[in-house]
Parts: structure tokens; C-alpha cells; sequence
């Protein structure tokens, strides 16, 4: 990769020949394109590539949301980056065939936030649940505002159902509306709690596998 300043041509961004131009911490670079190669890939690589794809695909409808809550703003990794980062060292699992889930190490937010103590989820009638939780506003940097989000994932279809600013801390409860052809199949449901302005948010917490109704 070289940076290049303004010549004949100029900057440029994309595919050209076998070249891409692009941006780099402000610079303008261009890099070749990588070679393809005819090795199969090592147990190890379609471990890696196998975890990669798991991650990114249960991230992608809800990418907005590590996106911005998930660890440290302005660092050399994007939010939505570092999520992809500790999701595959830590939550992404491999058996030798293939990639799956240690769903109760998923974490979709990060942050010092307080969270929600006594936290609960049910099952209720028409494929709802309900959640419930103990008011404590006051404590620490805990404040009545703070929304609640929640994320609930099918695992056999792949499909994921979120939703923001459904409720605030000193509600104590809030009951999620999920998809009717969700009818009689288990869920996993994550919450967590952001601050009304968005600037402090809390680690998201595991509800477990929940059967709906």
C-alpha cells in the first residue's frame, strides 16, 4: 500500500485495473489487489473464515446498534469493529465442522453504565415477553431516563427482532412484541440500557433461552 498526493490524476477511490484507491487515516493510498490462491485453506483459516461469517451475519441487522454502544469511541477500531473482535474471540465457538454460539458470552453493548439488577424475562400470550427488572435510578451514575433496548434472536432461522427506547429504567417492566411465526420456538433475548442523551451505555445483559407462547 503507498500513499500517493496529487498528481496527473489525482486521488481516486475503488477498483482500478488491479489497484483500489482509498482513504487511510485521512491519506490517500492505493494497494494492490491480493493474489488468489489455490491452497485449500488450513484448519485454523476456515476456523477463522467460519467464525468471521457467523459473526457477521448475526450482526448485520443490528449492526447500529455496537455500532455505538459497544466499548470506547475514537479508537484505532471502529465500535462495530470491536464488537466483530470480541464476539469471535470469545462468544464464537468452533467444532471442527463448523462455527456456532456460546449465546450467554454474546454481548451486543459494552460500557460502564450501571445495568438492571433482578432482571427477568417470561413468556406471555400472542408470542410476547415479558421483562421485568428492579428500579435502581440513583445509584451510581443510574438515572431514571435511561432507555431500555432489547434484541431477541431465532436461532434455526437466523432472524433477529430489536427494538430501542422502549422503556425507561424506573419502568420496571416492559413486554416485547415478537413476531407471530415465532409461534412455539425459543428465543434468546438480550437487554441493555443507554442513557437518554446516548453517551453512557451499559454492558447488555442474557436472558436466556425463552420459549414463546
Amino acid at each position: 500500500m503507498g500513499t500517493y498526493n496529487k498528481g496527473i490524476l489525482g486521488a481516486f477511490y475503488g477498483k482500478v485495473g488491479t489497484v483500489i484507491g482509498s482513504t487511510w487515516r485521512g491519506k490517500d493510498v492505493m494497494r494492490s489487489l491480493p493474489r488468489r490462491s489455490n491452497r485449500a485453506a488450513t484448519l485454523l483459516q476456515q476456523i477463522q473464515r467460519d467464525k468471521f461469517t457467523l459473526v457477521a451475519n448475526f450482526l448485520l441487522p443490528i449492526s447500529t446498534i455496537p455500532g455505538r454502544y459497544f466499548g470506547a469511541k475514537g479508537g484505532l477500531k471502529t465500535q462495530k469493529n470491536q464488537a466483530m473482535s470480541y464476539l469471535m474471540k470469545q462468544a464464537a465457538l468452533h467444532n471442527g465442522t463448523e462455527a456456532y454460539w456460546d449465546f450467554p458470552k454474546i454481548l451486543l453493548t459494552r460500557g460502564d453504565l450501571l445495568g438492571l439488577p433482578s432482571l427477568t424475562g417470561v413468556a406471555d400470550t400472542n408470542q410476547t415477553v415479558t421483562v421485568n427488572w428492579t428500579n435502581n435510578s440513583g445509584q451510581g451514575n443510574a438515572d431514571a431516563t435511561d432507555t431500555v433496548l432489547a434484541v431477541a434472536y431465532e436461532e434455526t432461522s437466523g432472524l433477529i427482532w430489536s427494538a430501542e427506547a422502549i422503556a425507561t429504567r424506573d419502568t420496571e417492566t416492559v413486554t416485547l412484541p415478537l413476531p407471530a411465526y415465532w409461534s412455539g420456538l425459543a428465543v434468546h433475548v438480550w437487554i441493555a440500557v443507554v442513557a437518554a442523551d446516548g453517551k453512557k451505555y451499559a454492558t447488555s445483559q442474557y436472558l436466556n433461552t425463552i420459549t414463546l407462547d
